[in-house]
């Protein structure tokens, strides 16, 4: 990624993607409505924790709900749980699942678990593709939206039939839910009505939510409790938690109700990059407040081209670039509170100058 890129993305006047910048502000914000005199919690355990828990597993519908540092340990920790119930160190999963390709095969070298890849890495699984299935496994698991397609979706119906179906089998159906409230507003679902058709639920606290890190993994009290022993063995019992849990407590809060806001900002948006030539957005109708923006020109070119962009109009539409196949590249866009502070005239004007760029290539 080139100097001058990042340099001019970061000198922007406005940035249309994500929150805040993540910076100490983002603790120090969400910490000034506490007590200085409330209690940490220690070791999983006290009110700080507890609480937050229990407000969770309301929300997701479940049982009960644990607190974990990192949604990599949860996820990797339920489905160890469920291939030991079943007896089946196998589950299934999309081929750009995170922990395909971003844990380092942590699942198979720490739990000896056996992935099955469902689905072409180009659209989401079919309940076909589970139908089809030749392996058994222990545990299916779907991540809602599937963030490395740009946050593709099964429709519900869909959802509702691989459900059904794994129970059927005696299948665990996990959702990776990191970004689960981002994608309510298409479903016009709660969170508890679409949790509902998973045995267990990951969600992240600081993705569309903000906060700093953390996640919650919730499901049958059974099951949080052996999550509570895995947590231990991972290490991720740290002494103390109660930053990130009030953290994620406070910009949950503040941005639950705020999702279908960002879908709508998110589809404006689209709207706008759909008028420039030799652009295409994946999804092409967004399904949530993510989509993914590909452009019909080099990532070099590109990053010479948007640096102009937003050094000319002040807005800065995402500081970071891939290759795609060598001739067309791309950027994630994920809508949160930056956006609405965006001016719209401005805005319109950046997306002309972009459009004429492009037809300059």
């Amino acid at each position: 990624m080139s100097d001058t890129f990042t340099k001019a993305f970061e000198q922007a006047d406005y940035h249309v993607s994500g929150h805040s910048p993540r910076s100490v502000q983002v603790l120090k914000e969400a910490l000034e409505g506490y007590d200085s005199v409330l209690e940490s919690d220690m070791y999983g355990s006290g009110k700080v924790i507890e609480e937050f828990q229990e407000k969770m597993a309301k929300v997701l519908g479940k049982e009960s709900a644990v607190f974990f540092p990192s949604g990599t340990m949860a996820q990797q920790i339920a489905l160890r749980i469920w291939c030991d119930e079943k007896g089946i160190k196998r589950v299934a999963y999309h081929p750009l699942s995170h922990l395909e390709i971003h844990e380092e095969d942590g699942l198979k070298e720490l739990h000896h678990i056996e992935p099955v890849l469902l689905a072409d890495e180009n659209r989401v699984i079919t309940l076909e593709d589970v139908v089809n299935m030749k392996e058994d496994i222990a545990c299916l698991l779907l991540e809602l939206p599937q963030r490395e397609i740009g946050g593709q979706l099964p429709d519900y119906k869909t959802l509702q039939e691989i459900s059904a179906f794994c129970r059927e089998k005696g299948i665990r159906l996990h959702m990776d839910g990191a970004r689960l409230f981002e994608i309510l507003p298409f479903y016009q679902k709660s969170a508890e009505e679409v949790c509902a058709l998973f045995e267990s639920v990951y969600i992240s606290m600081y993705k569309g939510i903000g906060g700093i890190a953390g996640a919650v993994l919730a499901g049958g009290h059974k099951f949080t409790e052996q999550s509570k022993i895995w947590k231990r063995r991972h290490g991720g019992d740290l002494i103390s938690l109660y930053p990130y849990i009030l953290s994620a407590n406070y910009y949950f809060n503040q941005r639950q109700e705020k999702m279908e806001q960002y879908y709508k900002e998110a589809k404006e948006l689209a709207d706008f990059y759909k008028e420039c030539h030799r652009v295409y957005l994946r999804p092409a109708e967004p399904v949530s407040n993510m989509f993914h923006v590909h452009f019909k020109a080099p990532k070099g070119t590109m990053e010479s081209l948007l640096a102009e962009l937003y050094e000319e109009s002040g807005i800065g539409l995402s500081g970071h670039i891939r290759e795609v196949n060598g001739q067309t590249s791309c950027f994630e866009v994920s809508i949160g509170d930056r956006y609405a502070e965006v001016p719209k005239e401005k805005l319109k004007g950046a997306f002309e100058k972009l459009d004429k760029k492009m037809r300059e290539l």
